[in-house]
């Protein structure tokens, strides 16, 4: 059900030198290890998931200390995997010290506009996504297979962060307005929310209330990035301005909102730059404890 791998991320090849004098060396080179892979076989999608794993420099199993973990949307290796562990291994050096150690959990993709949207009323876009619109199912995945086996599996603490972009960015604000206790830090970036005509912007989220108690911290980042795909003229930077707004309007004192527009980056180059930013904005007690 699930089989433990190393990821390797930098196998040197062999190769040989002559020397002047005729003779011939081999140096043969060493994997490069950032963390590990887990496979994990889902009843709920019906389908077996890869999940990259970055754990802290030191982490064993056997120690006291817990960590806070960070659940990444498009989490393969060939996506975005690599550079937001990085991100995370730089910001939690003692010279830094922006956040905690942490274990970076990268959910592979399989099928985005399946995973990440839900049904949308837009016929059009019925026809062509026709896988689209199964964001539930995923959601449930999430909250009932891949917390609690990352829970069972490595020493981890209460402290949830998703990190999505685009159609991730669309995901982690659907959890956020029906489902915000899976999380409690919530890093979004040039999200879709042109899917559906904006519909989820209609959306009355629980933690608008001044009832909600659970204490989330939210990131919402967007760039120079113009119109969206489709027939409606929505235009990304006003919809994640509107995000924003809803969400500071919440009579929750649990609840806090940053906004952060990016000119100089597009929806291609923003999310290293943006989560490089969420992690000061999320995190000042700790980077006013290093000073």
């Amino acid at each position: 059900m699930k089989h433990f791998f190393i990821i390797t991320l930098l196998f040197l090849a062999l190769h040989g030198n002559t020397q002047n004098n005729g003779s011939k060396t081999t140096e043969t080179g060493r994997p490069f290890i950032l963390g590990v892979i887990e496979e994990l076989k889902s009843d709920v999608l019906g389908e077996k998931r890869v999940l990259n794993i970055y754990l802290p420099e030191g982490y064993q199993k056997a120690d006291t200390t817990r960590y806070p973990v960070v659940y990444l949307l498009d989490g393969s290796a060939n996506e975005d995997f690599i550079y937001i562990a990085g991100l995370f291994q730089f910001n939690s050096f003692l010279w830094v010290g922006r956040v905690p150690q942490s274990i970076v959990v990268g959910i592979a993709t399989v099928d985005r506009r399946r995973d990440f949207t839900f049904p949308t009323t837009i016929e059009k876009d019925r026809k062509k996504y026709q896988t689209a619109g199964r964001s539930a199912n995923f959601i449930s995945f999430i909250e009932k297979e891949l917390q609690p086996f990352i829970e069972r599996k490595f020493n981890v603490n209460s402290s949830k962060t998703i990190i999505g972009q685009s159609l991730g960015g669309l995901l982690a604000t659907e959890i956020l307005f029906k489902k915000p206790q899976l999380f409690n830090q919530y890093i979004i970036v040039s999200p879709s929310l042109w899917w559906d005509n904006g519909s989820l912007l209609a959306g009355e989220p629980l933690l608008l209330n001044k009832s909600f108690s659970l204490r989330t911290k939210i990131y919402v980042g967007v760039g120079k990035e113009g119109l969206v795909p489709g027939d409606n003229p929505r235009v990304m930077e006003v919809d994640a301005n509107l995000l924003a707004d809803k969400l500071k309007g919440t009579k929750s004192k649990a609840v806090s909102v940053w906004f952060d527009y990016l000119p100089n980056e597009d929806h291609g180059t923003i999310l290293h730059q943006a989560v490089s930013n969420a992690l000061r904005l999320l995190n000042p007690a700790l980077s006013e404890k290093k000073n």
